[in-house]
């Protein structure tokens, strides 16, 4: 007979964002319990809310299976005496397998005979295994944890109540003072409590008391109600999904209901707008068909539509007061100028171990030249991102951004804007910030891109230099995020940033005397490390093998796009027919060039060459070369690739390591220089070929 078995976990309110992941983690844990426990079962039900986190478990199985099993025990030599009597050890191993000595056999194991045992275990029943549900429900982490009266047990919020039925039958357990019951709580205003017959009644019985505990119905409840809404007001409602899941685990009882403010309000930028509606009230904002805010929003009350005008012009008046905040910032932002706010900067620490934030703009714009100059910017391009390297930070000391942090960047453009800057330096002075999560938007201007960059890249480079470097998982600047934007922003680009653009824009700070008075030179390799980690973890998140991304970063070439294209190469080669002998060929040059003493390198001496293939190979070699710098890596692999004849001849028809010293040292070289061509593809003794 099949069974269905219901677990539900009632607490108070939950944070909305923990609420998803909580009832993804309750569902894997007792996927993995039953799977261990031998529990055959058909499927799983979520049902969450604020205040509970449920599992239903359909056709689970009376009981575990049977099992029959040999079990091997001590040696032979152990398990008798001298006189041919069982021993304690035997005696001892067959009690603790709850069988007697007359149940041993032997049989030989690598030339020893040891003692086997054949044992029954029956299955246990299936309440007897749900009851260790409670160690599922007690093992669960939580990104913050509580205690509660005087208990030393910690939790994501107060447990209140246990439902734990299979079918129509109560499984016994316990957690602090909670014991199961087949006793569920309706809406904490609409709802009352219920007590379930069976565990199937579930759903239903709390739809009768307002709640709706699936949260996919729920979320769908929300969205019907919201575009019912907006069609009959003609209105556009964006429904950004991380809201509309927050809202979601906000409410049991959804009711949508619109609302409005005055008008006088659109003045301020939109952004600001949705910013206090969204982020601050998870209010919808509302658009008409051309795309313009219109002063109302649309929220989600968590009940039923009783006195709903009361729950509107509550909220109207909170979203009222926010936004009269705001345009009284907005008013008196504008009585400064860009100047008067950037002369503030000078008093703003960045860091107390590094800089003002003053300096630290001075510093950017130096770099972002540098870097403009190299990347190939045009002469408008570079006095663009000097200009907002001088001033894009400016808006942090806004009274604006002092509301509102999380429009820094935002108002520095509308500011900007404003205060008559070039709109491209006012674009990037938004874009600086780009990207704001491992995968967020990226800058879409050039500008933009290269302020970004200079940036972030100094950021790294002065914490390095402090001796404020991650370690674990303990990253309190987000330097990882910023390395992965650097990253991210280099490649989509395709730009070329390498250690010595690093080292140039080092020592361009110093030339203009805005260096901080740390050692950041001492720092480049470390940084260009830890860009080289971001890389590896981008690659490996895209799939790429492990060994292609070993051979990548454990190569010397810190250009960061090179890296990226070069695993894009390694991979596409992998099932080239000839790649096997290819990659032996190069790694067996990089192998034999690792014994080479680096003092005694010198140039190939072509009068102690003693076979057609040395000089064949040294033809070969300079050949790559010359052509090395104007090759792109997929043609410079192909290059290197054409080489394995070559170096295969040379290897068959010369002994590296001659007994003649000068010779030794000469094919060294020889092999030392070709070794040079062949890293810049990367380590590759990495490589895995079959």
């Amino acid at each position: 007979m099949a069974h269905t078995f219901l677990l539900e976990i009632g607490l108070e309110e939950m944070p909305a964002h923990v609420v998803t992941p909580s009832i993804k983690q309750l569902v894997q844990k007792t996927r993995k319990y039953l799977k261990e426990q031998r529990i055959s079962f058909d499927d799983i039900t979520p049902f969450s809310t604020p205040r509970r986190l449920a599992i239903q478990i359909s056709g689970l199985a009376d009981k575990q299976p049977d099992i029959d099993k040999e079990v091997k025990g001590p040696a032979k030599k152990i398990a008798l005496d001298k006189d041919g009597n069982w021993s304690k050890a035997a005696q001892g191993f067959t009690r603790g397998q709850g069988v007697t000595v007359d149940d041993i056999t032997f049989k030989e194991l690598k030339g020893t005979d040891y003692v086997y045992v054949e044992k029954h275990i029956a299955g246990q029943s299936v309440e007897t295994v749900l009851a260790g549900l409670k160690d599922v429900v007690t093992g669960m982490t939580f990104p913050t944890m509580m205690k509660w009266g005087s208990y030393h047990f910690e939790y994501i919020r107060p447990i209140k109540w246990l439902v734990a039925l299979l079918d129509d039958k109560v499984i016994p357990f316990q957690i602090l003072d909670i014991k199961t019951d087949r006793q569920t709580r309706g809406h904490r205003f609409l709802g009352k409590t219920i007590v379930l017959k069976n565990a199937t009644d579930y759903e239903d019985a709390l739809t009768k008391q307002f709640v709706v505990a699936d949260a996919k119905k729920r979320k769908s409840e929300i969205k019907t109600q919201i575009e019912q809404i907006a069609s009959d007001n003609n209105w556009v409602i964006k429904l950004n999904p991380d809201l509309l899941e927050e809202v979601t685990n906000l409410v049991e009882w959804p009711t949508a209901f619109t609302g409005s403010f005055d008008e006088k309000y659109l003045t301020i930028p939109d952004e600001v707008l949705i910013t206090s509606m969204r982020d601050h009230q998870r209010f919808f904002y509302v658009l008409d068909q051309d795309g313009k805010l219109l002063p109302h929003f649309v929220s989600v009350r968590n009940g039923n539509a009783d006195h709903i005008q009361n729950v509107v012009a509550g909220n109207e008046r909170v979203l009222a007061a926010r936004l009269s905040d705001a345009m009284f910032f907005y008013q008196e932002d504008q009585k400064l100028t860009i100047d008067d706010y950037v002369e503030k900067l000078k008093s703003v620490s960045f860091h107390d171990k590094i800089s003002t934030m003053y300096e630290k703009m001075q510093r950017v714009a130096v770099i972002a030249a540098n870097l403009g100059q190299k990347l190939g910017l045009t002469d408008a391009q570079i006095k663009d991102v000097v200009r907002a390297a001088h001033i894009y930070k400016f808006d942090l000391v806004t009274g604006m951004v002092g509301e509102f942090a999380e429009l820094q960047g935002v108002m520095g453009e509308k500011y900007a804007l404003l205060n008559g800057e070039n709109p491209v330096v006012a674009q990037a002075i938004r874009e600086h910030y780009m990207p704001i999560s491992a995968d967020g938007d990226l800058p879409e201007s050039t500008v933009g891109a290269v302020l970004a960059i200079a940036d972030k890249l100094d950021s790294i480079l002065t914490f390095f230099a402090a001796g404020m470097i991650p370690s674990g998982s303990n990253d309190p600047y987000a330097l990882r995020r910023q390395a992965t934007g650097i990253v991210r922003i280099v490649r989509t680009n395709k730009w070329h940033l390498d250690q010595e653009m690093v080292d140039a824009a080092i020592d361009a700070e110093t030339s203009a005397n805005v260096a901080p008075d740390l050692d950041q030179k001492a720092q480049v390799k470390a940084v260009g490390g830890f860009l080289k980690d971001r890389i590896k973890v981008t690659l490996l998140g895209e799939k790429v093998k492990h060994d292609v991304v070993d051979a990548v970063i454990g190569g010397p070439n810190t250009d960061l796009l090179d890296n990226f294209t070069i695993a894009q190469v390694l991979s596409d080669h992998q099932n080239d027919d000839d790649f096997k002998g290819t990659i032996e060929a190069l790694t067996r040059v990089l192998r034999i060039a690792q014994k080479a003493d680096k003092s005694k390198v010198t140039a190939v001496d072509t009068s102690l060459f003693d076979n057609d293939s040395e000089p064949k190979l040294k033809a070969a070699v300079d050949n790559v070369a010359q052509q090395a710098s104007e090759l792109d890596i997929p043609a410079y692999y192909n290059v290197l690739a054409a080489l394995k004849p070559v170096i295969n001849d040379y290897f068959d028809a010369t002994m590296v390591m001659a007994k003649d010293e000068k010779v030794k040292n000469n094919r060294l070289s020889q092999l030392s220089q070709l070794s040079d061509l062949i890293l810049r593809m990367g380590d590759l003794n990495q490589l895995i070929v079959k």
